[in-house]
């Protein structure tokens, strides 16, 4: 009798029935109850937390106030406020947002007060094609001929990111390479607006410039691209709240 009901306890064991619980440690899903005293948040409550915009500083809030939001400064009044509001520690540059009436707009204009870097122009060449196959690209601006374009459209996918694709709209594909070579002076400033958005980003100074050069050359600027196609303007420097500028 004995030996009956062992055999059958083994036989249920065996089958997993008659247990009083499962061993689920190697698959246990833990679950963390809330605290008595603890807040529960729902999902899109986790979400709207993580969207919180970041507060700015009391002195940030500050200068942000002695701008009239509603307001488009005239440069000058514009340059002399950003220069009063920005607060950085060190020689910052002056920024221009640009929203113009079209993706895709670009093109060059020299500005008579810019001391920019001195970009490295190129001439395309199979040279120049082997590096840019290997990743090396160590120019800032690529000029070619209609007639080295069948040598230069495999790289496209290389070029065309980083905006060094020859174009004739920015004067980098032309009859005469060389001549155009000329003309690409370190004062000289290409523009276009990003890739998905009619908005271009511009340096057109230095905070510690002249007001009255900054302004020649955020006027320069505005003459270059047309003010009719341009919906708004910001000028802002390395820290400081933005400022919108009239244009017309």
């Amino acid at each position: 009798m004995a030996k009956a009901k062992k055999d059958k306890e083994k036989r249920l064991k065996a089958s997993g029935k008659g247990e009083r619980f499962a061993d689920m440690s190697a698959e246990a899903v833990i679950i963390k109850e809330p605290k008595l005293n603890e807040e529960i948040q729902t999902p899109q409550e986790v979400q709207e937390k993580a969207k919180e915009p970041r507060v700015r500083g009391k002195k940030y809030q500050s200068l942000k106030a002695k701008v009239d939001r509603s307001k488009s400064y005239p440069p000058k009044e514009a340059f002399e406020l950003l220069k009063e509001i920005s607060f950085a520690n060190f020689k910052g540059t002056v920024e221009v947002h640009l929203n113009v009436v079209e993706k895709g707009l670009s093109g060059e204009v020299t500005l008579p007060h810019f001391g920019g870097k001195t970009r490295k122009v190129v001439i395309f060449s199979d040279e120049v094609a082997k590096k840019v196959k290997t990743g090396k690209i160590d120019f800032d601006v690529l000029l070619a001929s209609p007639a080295d374009m069948p040598k230069i459209l495999p790289l496209a996918k290389t070029l065309g990111p980083q905006g060094l694709m020859p174009n004739p709209k920015n004067g980098t594909l032309v009859p005469d390479p060389k001549k155009a070579q000329e003309k690409f002076s370190s004062n000289a400033l290409f523009y276009k607006t990003e890739k998905d958005f009619p908005i271009i980003h511009l340096v057109v100074g230095q905070l510690d410039q002249p007001t009255k050069e900054l302004v020649e050359n955020f006027e320069t600027l505005v003459k270059a691209i047309n003010s009719k196609k341009i919906r708004k303007a910001v000028v802002k420097s390395t820290m400081s709240p933005g400022i919108k500028v009239a244009t017309a």
